[in-house]
């Protein structure tokens, strides 16, 4: 590693954060299309749907999964910029100077958690508008953040092998439908037990469900059981094998 990486990399996230500070749109793009669903979900379905969870306020159930769909749809710019920096030279010019080359990658790493960050506290916002309300302590609220860091880290590494492995734009970003879906057949909107039979184990053990279990369950003050280990598994599991077939991908369209 260079000595030179820290400041290379934020250097570099310095440059990815004034391209999104330019074009605030993509904070907002990401931020519209959740909050939609979640005005959406809780003023014409939440009537409907607030029968099954047994809440008193469907927005506390329903805002965990919201997050996580923001996180899907944020990571897609990730793809995309790092695309965009290849098919530019940028990368080439990158290389050709004195610089941590592992610190093209972190800078559009942390760009990504950075803008997520801001996407979140946006929703969060808009939440708190809507009715959103908890008394979750201190220890819990860093946890829910701890996990929705670690699954925006997770989700970055997968956007950077697309990113780095796609052949045109479309590609680049198109990998992040299954991922923004996949809340949509979890316990983010309803409890698994209303699915009918092969929905509902699908569901059950796919990682969106056990990462908003847990995080509703911070949210509620409840215990949350084995669902957090679950939830850690996950995104742990997801972001060792995204970063090691990440790095193979990087190594090879630079060698």
């Amino acid at each position: 590693m260079s000595t030179h990486f820290v400041a290379d990399t934020a250097t570099l996230t310095g440059r990815s954060m004034r391209h999104i500070f330019r074009s605030a749109d993509t904070i907002v793009t990401t931020a519209v299309t959740p909050i939609a669903l979640m005005l959406l979900f809780v003023y014409v379905f939440g009537g409907a749907l607030q029968q099954s969870t047994g809440v008193d306020n469907y927005v506390n159930y329903l805002l965990p999964g919201i997050l996580l769909i923001a996180v899907a749809s944020g990571i897609a710019y990730t793809a995309f910029r790092l695309f965009n920096d290849l098919q530019s030279g940028i990368f080439e010019r990158f290389h050709s100077m004195p610089i941590a080359r592992s610190s093209v990658l972190w800078a559009h790493v942390l760009t990504s958690l950075v803008a997520n960050g801001i996407t979140l506290a946006i929703i969060f916002a808009v939440g708190f508008l809507m009715g959103f309300r908890t008394g979750a302590s201190p220890l819990a609220w860093l946890g829910v953040i701890g996990i929705l860091l670690l699954f925006t880290l997770a989700l970055t590494w997968l956007a950077i092998i697309a990113g780095l492995s796609a052949k045109s734009i479309d590609g680049a970003t198109a990998f992040s439908y299954p991922l923004i879906f996949l809340p949509f057949i979890s316990s983010a909107f309803v409890p698994t037990e209303t699915m009918p039979g092969p929905v509902q184990w699908f569901a059950e053990h796919q990682p969106v469900t056990s990462i908003v279990d847990t995080i509703q369950a911070l949210f509620a003050e409840q215990p949350v059981g084995a669902e957090i280990w679950v939830a850690l598994t996950w995104c742990v599991g997801i972001l060792v094998v995204a970063y090691v077939f990440a790095i193979i991908a990087y190594r090879k369209k630079v060698s």
